[in-house]
């Protein structure tokens, strides 16, 4: 991975909190362990981030792809401190922790701070060969994550293009199908969910991305925000389509949604839509650095609750209106900071966010439209080329 990520940030929290090193015990499924190292592994390692460098152990396995692949100042095999002979005289957990404590020695660490989701047997294991090890709150790698880098940007944009790519196959299955009673029909079967699944996970594998969790809710399904949606696609009803895919090399999600009808789903639910526009353009236009993610909640919301529709904001115990935040930061992880809700702190320059306000409610169906932006000093950059409408149409992704 190529993200050149700016650790000065925990560097300075390390030298405040007197600890020698901030140490990270995971695979790559974790994304703060993904982003410090540069590295993927399927198995556990551990990342050293001290003043002067950032250092890897990994397995022998893996050490000729980590040599090459990881952003790392240093990568250390587990043979490099007796690990086969310190698991065969102590077992698999003692020897895993001497081989770390040996390892945290080399490079003159005695005392670590680590995340909040260090595995305990871990720091329990370093705290009885005398290691001082404590916990970093604050989240600090987290919060470097949520500045995206130009080459970070480039990456969600890239599966935003693909994303984008999946919507209008979805909408063309949704354009191009017939109507039978009130149902969407194609070749002579009922167009389902599943079809419509089927063929935006087909199209992202074609782009190199992947996701086994995508939205496609008609009607009443689509008053719940993450029903994925199941059955007979019907006419005269809104259609939600959720894709947020994760591009297989990079890692890197996307994020999008947009609401469809074939055919007149009716004055109220029409109503709802243009409202939920507004809302959309309102959110997207209080964007800029300095402002909070709060603010622009509080803008969507203005909207939603100036047409008479209830938001958590009106109503804590509403079940039915704008039932959620109106967006969140994307990355490495499709949820992650910043938060654009009502605590949502500062946006800075850098922070990738989902604008996406909704009305819901069973009787009508839901209504969501999704753009994913980057924060800019004077405003935003829309990383989104998809249009917004009703309608489904043919060609229609730009």
């Amino acid at each position: 991975m190529n993200v050149d990520a700016d650790l000065a940030p925990l560097r300075e929290y390390l030298e405040s909190a007197g600890a020698d090193g901030y140490l990270i015990d995971d695979d790559a499924s974790d994304s703060d362990q993904r982003y410090v190292s540069g590295f993927t592994a399927p198995d556990p390692y551990q990342t050293l981030v001290t003043r002067d460098g950032v250092h890897l152990l990994v397995s022998g396995l893996e050490y000729g792809r980590a040599s090459a692949e990881a952003n790392a100042d240093s990568v250390s095999r587990r043979a490099d401190y007796d690990y086969q002979r310190l698991v065969a005289e102590h077992g698999r957990y003692e020897g895993k922790i001497r081989s770390i404590e040996a390892f945290l020695a080399d490079r003159g660490v005695d005392s670590i701070a680590v995340p909040r989701n260090f595995p305990t047997g871990t720091a329990d294991g370093l705290r009885e060969r005398g290691l001082e090890v404590t916990v970093e709150r604050e989240g600090i790698v987290t919060e470097i994550r949520a500045r995206k880098t130009e080459w970070e940007v480039e990456q969600i944009r890239a599966s935003q293009r693909a994303n984008e790519a999946a919507m209008a196959s979805a909408e063309e299955l949704l354009a191009t199908a017939e109507v039978e009673d009130g149902v969407l029909v194609r070749d002579g079967e009922a167009l389902t969910s599943e079809d419509v699944k089927e063929e935006i996970e087909i199209t992202l594998l074609r782009h190199g991305c992947a996701l086994d969790e995508t939205i496609v809710a008609c009607g009443a399904d689509g008053a719940d925000p993450h029903d994925r949606g199941s059955g007979p696609l019907e006419a005269d009803e809104l259609i939600v389509i959720d894709i947020f895919p994760r591009d297989k090399e990079t890692g890197y999600f996307a994020d999008m949604t947009r609401t469809f009808a074939r055919g007149d789903p009716g004055e109220e639910a029409r109503r709802r839509y243009d409202v939920t526009h507004e809302a959309y353009e309102a959110a997207l236009e209080a964007v800029a650095a300095g402002v909070t993610g709060a603010d622009v909640h509080g803008a969507a919301c203005d909207v939603i609750e100036d047409a008479g529709y209830e938001t958590l904001r009106s109503d804590p115990n509403t079940e039915t209106g704008f039932i959620h935040s109106t967006g969140h930061g994307v990355g490495l992880d499709i949820h992650e900071e910043p938060s654009v809700s009502p605590s949502g702190g500062d946006l800075e320059a850098g922070h990738v966010i989902s604008i996406e306000p909704g009305i819901y409610d069973p009787a009508v169906g839901g209504v969501r439209i999704e753009d994913l932006v980057v924060v800019t000093e004077d405003g935003y950059e829309n990383l989104t080329e998809y249009r917004v409408g009703l309608e489904p149409t043919v060609g229609s992704r730009q």
